[in-house]
């Protein structure tokens, strides 16, 4: 057949590919592999499909594929176009179905995956800096009874010493699930303002859930105000009529400018009722609890050409709104259907920026193209299965090359119930998500991370580490605004020539060397860990290490906690353990040095108040400090610092009181140690510390050199030297 295919409402083509490539991307569907297998079908039209079916089109629409060759050379490849397709994967080619729209494509010349990623986002959008609060833990359920209820489970995580920074509620707060309305009996006014004075008083958060759909109600201001404002989907001359939660509802046209100033009126108005910190945007792809009828010999209600929806290529206007409906400027719902998150996500962060003049944060089920410019990403409706729990690497990995790096799934499953053991292991890898949320629905067991003793105590651990890495985190949310690289990404990021890389899928890398490698089958008592070349130190343990040459090593599966290892050449600046990141923010910091026989290390921490609009750029007020460490190659190693933009860090006093070093031979003693803190040009000063030491499994040594007080926004120098 030919490459290439006009016909109305359908474009084809087709490019072929070597036997040598492996493709990733093209969401969003739910995978039990990273890597696409074929021969599938792929097909992009937004659904409200819960995400525990695989291979079916879920809420998001991403055209976009990375393509990794042999040796690690990649290159990437979108087409922009917001209608209904099906990209079908035979392996030696790709064939490109779409249903409308122009042939606007684009190829990323790499030449590594970073690269392509990087390219992508410079093209799309670079994603958008998230709070540091955000990087916290999220407690929800879908079914919370009052508000006495909410301080239940808060109290219950602070009686258990579980870190909690933000709290949630869907739509059981809502008067009869009207958006911007309080429940009166539930959850009144009052009680609701104490609530949230109590949560930020106490240094944490509050963000509730907004669905797209208006309730029909003469008495309901928001209601009233958008027939006002004309702002409606329109369906034969009116606004179309569909059903949701609150029964008859209209859906705001965000193509519509006016309904950006429209949604942000309401949102300002609500939040002057009650101030939440952010927004939970849901239901957008769009979801209708009706099937409208199709117009009469309509090629849009019904297309030529059936894309594979749902599996079983169920009609397009099944359970949405129907393809004939008219957005602003007469255009089709046929053509824009798959862009409403996106655009509802837009107007919903400048609606927060207007509100509060903070940095926003929007979470968004539906994206498209470019979503990252405004919202983060939750893998939608889980289950409580252990295949789900696997399957949420893959997803976070996809949406970390879409542009979204601010990701995760639902942790311990959103239907069905969960149990002890596999909320044990969800939350040892959800802890390492770039966004950890517990959430549960309604009608299931509660499963906040309290409930099972052995549940809370993993969760002490691996939130206690989570926390420990906030810096970091947050320093990979700089990282991904400024160039477009994901929070947690592929192993083969950092090594692509390791062909085995491209296979894995129950492993990620947060940044370029920490990576995480949990336990994600019932009843494990075992897991394999792929290790690529090098030396990794247990972050847990800082006494326990692998040296690989790029292997498979099978490792016991400890109950409380997954693996979690730092490589060789990195430097990470971490902070002290709390329950809520106000309190993390104010602990020392320590460096955590991995010395290598083979390149320098290096590390950087970002340094801002975490909710400035900027983030890194001219406008914002912020320091980065970078690190640096020899190789090991003598008798004498110097690891130094290196401050851009001293002033921020130095208003807030913070200091390093110990630096940890792996990777050191056993049997080198410290022989003379001087660290010299730069105060200005040419003046320095000495600054003591106490040094210790213990052993690893390996032949190396834990060196810890603690007791000073180094202000982490002034350059510094240690010097050590070693005898034998």
């Amino acid at each position: 057949t030919h490459p290439l295919l006009f016909k109305p409402q359908l474009i084809r083509l087709s490019s072929s590919l070597p036997s040598s490539a492996s493709l990733f991307g093209l969401g969003e569907h739910t995978k039990p592999t990273f890597k696409l297998q074929f021969p599938q079908t792929l097909t992009l039209w937004n659904s409200d499909i819960a995400s525990s079916n695989v291979d079916l089109n879920l809420y998001g629409s991403h055209p976009f594929y990375l393509d990794v060759r042999e040796g690690g050379e990649a290159h990437g490849v979108v087409w922009v176009n917001s209608n209904g397709m099906d990209v079908v994967y035979e392996g030696d080619r790709v064939t490109w179905r779409v249903i409308g729209g122009v042939v606007d494509l684009y190829v990323f010349a790499g030449p590594t995956a970073e690269d392509v990623v990087g390219q992508y986002t410079e093209l799309v959008g670079r994603p958008a800096p998230m709070p540091y609060w955000s990087f916290g833990f999220h407690q929800c359920r879908y079914g919370y009874h009052d508000v006495y209820e909410l301080e239940s489970v808060v109290a219950g995580y602070a009686n258990a010493k579980i870190p909690l920074d933000v709290m949630w509620t869907d739509i059981d707060y809502m008067d009869a699930y009207k958006d911007f309305t309080l429940d009166p009996v539930h959850f009144p006014v009052d009680k609701m303002q104490l609530f949230v004075e109590t949560l930020h008083k106490n240094g944490q958060r509050y963000v509730v859930i907004l669905d797209p759909g208006i309730s029909v109600n003469s008495t309901y201001g928001t209601f009233v105000r958008g027939m006002k404002a004309d702002i409606f989907i329109k369906r034969y001359g009116v606004p179309y009529l569909g059903v949701v939660w609150p029964g008859p509802v209209y859906f705001p046209d965000f193509v519509n400018p006016a309904t950006a100033n429209f949604w942000a009126d309401e949102i300002i108005r609500f939040r002057k009722l009650l101030p939440v910190d952010g927004l939970w945007i849901d239901m957008n792809e769009i979801s209708n609890f009706n099937t409208s009828e199709p117009t009469p010999l309509s090629t849009l209600d019904d297309p030529p050409y059936k894309i594979n929806n749902s599996g079983v290529h169920r009609p397009i206007n099944n359970k949405t709104v129907p393809a004939t409906a008219v957005h602003y400027g007469n255009m089709s719902e046929y053509n824009v259907h798959n862009l409403y998150g996106y655009l509802e996500a837009r107007a919903t962060h400048a609606a927060l920026i207007r509100s509060t003049g903070e940095r926003p944060f929007v979470l968004s089920r539906s994206t498209f193209i470019g979503s990252g410019k405004y919202t983060a990403h939750w893998t939608g409706d889980n289950s409580a299965t252990w295949d789900d729990l696997a399957y949420s690497i893959p997803a976070i990995l996809n949406f970390g090359l879409f542009g979204i790096p601010m990701v995760g799934a639902d942790i311990c499953g959103f239907n069905g119930n969960t149990t002890e053991e596999l909320c044990r292991r969800w939350i040892q890898l959800g802890a390492f998500y770039p966004f950890a949320r517990n959430h549960a629905s309604v009608g299931t067991l509660p499963h906040e991370l309290f409930r099972w003793d052995s549940v809370a105590a993993s969760s002490r651990k691996v939130l206690g580490l989570r926390y420990r890495l906030l810096p970091y985190f947050y320093t990979l949310m700089l990282e991904a605004h400024s160039t477009g690289l994901p929070i947690a990404r592929p192993l083969f990021f950092s090594f692509p020539k390791e062909a085995k890389t491209y296979r894995i899928d129950s492993q990620f890398l947060l940044g370029r060397g920490v990576m995480v490698s949990p336990v994600i089958q019932q009843g494990a008592t075992s897991v394999n860990v792929y290790f690529p070349a090098g030396n990794w130190f247990d972050l847990f343990d800082y006494t326990s290490l692998v040296s690989s040459t790029g292997k498979t090593v099978t490792l016991t599966a400890h109950p409380d906690r997954p693996y979690v290892h730092i490589r060789e050449g990195n430097i990470l600046a971490i902070q002290g353990e709390a329950l809520t990141t106000v309190v993390a923010r104010q602990t020392p910091f320590e460096l955590l040095v991995v010395l290598s026989r083979s390149v320098n290390s290096t590390g950087k921490v970002y340094l801002d108040n975490g909710v400035q609009l900027q983030m890194g750029n001219k406008r914002a007020i912020w320091s980065l400090v970078e690190f640096y460490g020899d190789t090991l190659t003598h008798n004498r190693v110097v690891i130094w610092s290196r401050v851009i933009k001293k002033r921020y860090a130095l208003s807030q006093s913070w200091i390093i009181n110990k630096i940890t070093i792996l990777g050191l031979e056993k049997g080198r003693k410290v022989k003379v140690h001087r660290m010299q803190s730069v105060l200005g040009s040419s003046r320095t000063r000495d600054v003591l510390g106490k040094v210790s030491s213990s052993t690893c499994n390996g032949p190396f040594q834990v060196l810890e050199i603690s007791g000073f007080n180094q202000l982490i926004g002034q350059d510094f120098k240690l010097e050590l030297e070693f005898s034998d």
